[in-house]
């Protein structure tokens, strides 16, 4: 549904109430003006990086089935990382593919046998190990879990039946949900290191 107009000589607050803006003070006309010209150069430049990241990584796709059919083996579609280098080497860029992972409904088997191994462990239990495996399974505010700390708990070389079927339940309840592509790029530095190029604002 598309935001009706604002009648001409109002101004609309955040509760979607229409205020005369003779009745608006000058500072709180001036902090709208100026935030809503910092959003528009914002939005304007999250087009401009979208537009480039497609155009990009169509052009490597482009790029590596080239390099494919010199050999006479067309790769076709996105195939997991590449890393280009300018001929000296000064600058490089990469396609890195990362896979966004997620639990099954078997993780909560999982989570149920660690529990019985806790109480069979009992006062004998490593207290460090226990902290590690309550925050394992703490989940944050959208109520997903920390991937990491739950696969860290496959570190563990633990001979206990009970913990090893909760090991496998982790293992067989993990699935890839989607694979997420990003845009690297580095340039060499006098000491011969790269350094990242950063397209991040927060990071500038």
């Amino acid at each position: 549904m598309e935001p009706q107009p604002i009648p001409k000589g109002y101004m609309e607050n955040a509760q979607g109430q229409l205020t005369p803006e003779d009745r608006v003070s000058e500072i709180d006309k001036l902090r709208n003006a100026f935030v809503l010209e910092a959003v528009q150069r914002a939005q304007n430049l999250a087009l401009l990086l979208s537009e480039f990241k497609l155009r990009t990584m169509g052009d490597i796709e482009a790029f590596v089935n080239l390099s494919g059919e010199k050999y006479g083996a067309p790769i076709g579609g996105i195939k997991g990382n590449v890393t280009l280098r300018s001929y000296d080497g000064r600058y490089k860029m990469q396609r890195a593919m990362a896979d966004q992972l997620v639990f099954d409904e078997r993780l909560q088997v999982a989570k149920s046998l660690i529990g019985e191994c806790i109480k069979d462990w009992g006062a004998g239990a490593n207290h460090n190990l226990l902290v590690l495996i309550n925050s394992a399974f703490e989940v944050d505010r959208e109520g997903n879990v920390n991937t990491g700390r739950i696969l860290a708990l496959r570190r563990h070389d633990i001979q206990d039946e009970k913990w090893k079927q909760a090991m496998k339940a982790i293992s067989d309840s993990l699935e890839v949900a989607e694979t997420k592509p990003y845009l690297r790029f580095y340039e060499r530095q006098p000491d011969g290191s790269y350094k990242l190029l950063n397209l991040d604002v927060a990071k500038l």
